[in-house]
């Protein structure tokens, strides 16, 4: 018979980690949305050019949360599209520039040249540049003899000001310590200071919150932005950049209360629908169940639901930026959470042309190679997109800066590729020094991650999993104990360690290890640990045990494939070949594309005829 071996956990570098554990590692192992990539804090220059003496608004259109992190390799066609639109904007901006430029010189003593070139230079990301025209603006505005109600004015230079020192300082301050008590208690205490004094001061402290945001201290942006929401809760750009740093810092819960609560009050702020959509695809779309996972029809209902918002949100946000590459890659990647993969491919195809279009944009071609990824995987080709893929992760890793690359996850990607080829490969019995070659490049990647960040839990986890792929059973138990070392409450770790101490013949271990496993799981995870806990005691020929975890784990997943697999071993080695029968029909009712519940069909009618 050919018995279901257990199976392997794979998740992403999501805090919300999901996968089934005897079958094929889910579709949606490495798709999750997601790098934040914080947003710049940019006031409308057209608008405040208009009306001078109104409040500039700080809105942040820039943020998007994208799929994961980033790229920019050579296309693998060959090709190297210029840009006609792209150019067309760059020159109108240098000519405007180039007249704001002018007019400043001509006009010395003209505070509202300064100050826009100021905010030219400030959208242009040159905060530098920007000091010194606001620092002029200034100047000009505090002369006695200027006859003109420069009060308004001067209060949104000095915020502008004041912005853009603070950006500044945070180009030469990379640091992710976060701030100490007293110095968080002292800013907490002068936001509210500033705050009941002119409540416009709220845009530089949702500056500061940005600049925590982006040097990676999550908690004290977490501070700052919730206290200026307290005084000014008002305030959506930072209602949506505190859902911004809770779902960095894992906390998904308050990332989708503050993304609903937002698009409650603001249906059209630039970032709710974009952020709200990757929070959904964050959360959710790693259970959707995959192939080889099929848990039976309303199983995931509320994960397909959730998916199906995240769809909608997308869409919606489309309309405002039709061209987004990191909108598509999003949504390319709902689309293939649901399985609806044509969809999903011409999704795509507009990524790609994105990616053509913005040659710079890491994150487009970062996604492009996660799909040729994926595909590759689903239908087990051992084609050139995977070497597309390695050439465009790769290229993440050589091209990128510090500042749009993560590199623990650009090469957690480039070793995705390369677990890929390396499973692909054994598949299809390639030389085994073809497969040795392929086993060590994804080992050295996976490996090169852990240097980046050796406190990372997920990928220590994924060094594991390749190990256990590749039958290195001692090794496998060596960086899944590192992995859960770090990450005590991981629930996957344990459960793949149980199945490395199975594998190698340690049962008793095994055993604890799966019980530990099911402390920790949610019910999203239980039912696949039960099923593996199941196989254990069938290999024991402890059959009722066994029976008792795998209708256990029915009840918690009803129509979950591998467990009727499983169960049908059982009545195999009992004779009850009508049971056997039973189960492995409904396991292929479930998941026709299970192969084991097919074999083991075939020959329980051969032999019971």
């Amino acid at each position: 018979m050919s018995g279901q071996e257990p199976q392997l956990a794979n998740h992403p570098k999501a805090t919300a980690f999901a996968a089934n554990l005897n079958v094929d590692p889910p579709e949606t192992d490495s798709a999750v949305p997601s790098t934040c990539h914080p947003p710049r804090d940019s006031d409308t220059a057209e608008g405040e050019a208009r009306r001078l003496t109104k409040l500039g608004k700080s809105r942040c259109r820039n943020f998007k949360v994208e799929c994961p992190p980033v790229d920019c390799g050579a296309d693998p066609d060959g090709q190297q599209p210029v840009s006609a639109s792209s150019s067309s904007r760059e020159e109108k901006v240098s000519s405007l520039k180039t007249g704001l430029v002018h007019v400043a010189r001509k006009m010395p003593k003209n505070a509202h040249a300064h100050f826009i070139l100021g905010l030219m230079y400030q959208r242009l990301g040159q905060p530098s540049k920007a000091v010194l025209s606001y620092e002029k603006a200034e100047e000009i505005l505090r002369r006695p003899e200027v006859d003109i109600d420069r009060t308004e004015l001067l209060s949104l230079v000095q915020i502008h000001h004041a912005q853009c020192i603070m950006l500044e300082s945070s180009v030469d301050d990379s640091s992710d310590k976060e701030l100490e008590p007293q110095e968080l208690q002292e800013l907490l205490s002068k936001l509210k200071e500033s705050m009941q004094s002119d409540e416009r001061q709220a845009a530089v402290w949702n500056t500061l919150g940005l600049i925590l945001l982006q040097t990676g201290r999550l908690q004290s942006a977490i501070s700052i932005l919730s206290s200026l929401l307290e005084v000014s809760p008002t305030n959506y750009d930072c209602l949506a950049n505190l859902g911004i740093a809770y779902l960095q810092s894992g906390n998904l819960e308050l990332s989708e209360k503050c993304f609903q609560e937002l698009i409650l009050k603001d249906q059209n702020h630039p970032t709710a629908l974009i952020n709200y959509g990757a929070l959904l695809l964050c959360r959710y779309g790693s259970v959707v169940a995959g192939a080889g996972a099929n848990a039976g029809g309303g199983a995931s209902a509320d994960h397909v639901s959730a998916i199906n918002v995240a769809k909608k949100c997308l869409l919606a946000s489309l309309n405002e930026d039709p061209k987004a590459g990191h909108i598509w890659a999003n949504l390319a990647n709902a689309y293939y959470m649901t399985g609806d993969h044509r969809s999903s491919s011409k999704c795509l195809e507009k990524v790609r042309m994105a990616a053509k279009l913005e040659l710079n944009c890491m994150s487009t071609r970062y996604a492009v190679a996660i799909h040729r990824t994926k595909d590759a995987e689903r239908y087990q080709d051992p084609s050139e997109q995977l070497s597309w893929a390695g050439n465009e992760m790769a290229s993440v890793i050589r091209d990128g800066d510090s500042v749009s690359v993560e590199l623990p996850i650009a090469w957690a990607g480039l070793a995705m590729v390369h677990k890929a080829q390396h499973e692909i490969s054994a598949a299809f019995d390639s030389e085994q020094d073809s497969l040795t070659e392929v086993e060590e490049h994804a080992d050295y990647s996976l490996k090169q991650a852990i240097a980046e960040d050796p406190d990372d839990a997920v990928q220590w986890h994924q060094l594991g999993l390749h190990s256990l792929c590749a039958e290195q059973y001692k090794n496998s138990q060596k960086y899944l104990k590192a992995a859960v070392a770090r990450f005590k409450e991981c629930s996957y770790a344990w459960s793949n360690l149980g199945i490395s101490l199975q594998l190698s013949e340690q049962p008793s271990q095994a055993e604890e290890v799966y019980t530990r496993a099911l402390s920790l799981a949610t019910t999203d995870l239980a039912h696949a640990i039960f099923s593996n806990l199941g196989n254990l005691y069938r290999q024991q020929k402890h059959y009722e045990r066994a029976k008792a975890m795998f209708t256990k784990s029915l009840e918690l997943q009803p129509g979950y494939a591998p467990a009727f697999n499983n169960l049908g071993l059982v009545f195999v080695a009992e004779g009850q070949w009508e049971e056997a029968k039973f189960c492995f029909d409904k396991a292929l009712q479930a998941d026709p594309m299970l192969d084991a519940a097919k074999s083991n069909l075939i020959k329980v009618v051969s032999t019971s005829r």
